[in-house]
């Protein structure tokens, strides 16, 4: 066999044979996905637990970051409500997840306030609230939206409603918009789980 005939029948067996497939890729996120992935700012602020809370000291476990406060009509509960289903699904692996929930509303939502607020949907919740100035700060570094409006003799808020997810090394990983399910929550808490 000819040097021609040699090359053209390796190419034809190349062309036959299956290619090597590439691992699989990792299930991809639902919620919507920071690329690159950079490290979440800091936030210390009061815990409704009656200890400083710092997104550091959550290192090693997938915090969901909320924003809202007690007083709120229908998003902030059903985001918790909704929250909670999913960390009740985790299951074992729920002791590695932390919900977060910082407030909007300084006059309203001392530590003792945010506490009783987060226990009616979960227990584990921790709540963070400071000075106007110290929210400011926070909603500042994660691009939250308030405005204050006026209800009445008292008033409300209007506030961005999505949540933020956070991988085990402090990095922001995913954003996830207002009125997703609490398996859409446990499917990305389990893929950033296995990551």
């Amino acid at each position: 066999m000819n040097g021609f005939l040699r090359t053209v029948l390796v190419v034809v067996l190349c062309t036959l044979l299956p290619a090597p497939t590439a691992a699989a890729d990792p299930p991809a996120l639902i919620a919507g996905t920071f690329t690159p992935a950079r490290v979440a700012p800091e936030i210390v602020l009061d815990g409704s637990n009656g200890k400083p809370l710092r997104l550091s000291d959550y290192r090693g476990k997938i915090v969901v970051l909320g924003f809202g406060y007690s007083q709120c009509p229908a998003v902030c509960p059903t985001t918790l409500a909704v929250l909670a289903a999913a960390h009740k699904k985790l299951a074992a692996q729920a002791g590695d997840v932390q919900v977060l929930y910082v407030t909007v509303d300084p006059e309203r939502d001392d530590a003792t306030k945010m506490s009783e607020f987060l226990a009616r949907f979960d227990r584990t919740f921790v709540g963070g609230t400071g000075s106007a100035a110290q929210l400011a700060a926070v909603r500042n570094d994660y691009g939250i939206e308030v405005t204050r409006v006026p209800m009445g003799e008292s008033y409300g808020y209007n506030h961005s409603s999505y949540t933020i997810l956070i991988d085990r090394e402090g990095k922001l990983q995913a954003l996830m918009p207002y009125g997703h399910s609490a398996e859409d929550y446990v499917h990305d808490m389990k893929v950033l789980l296995a990551r």
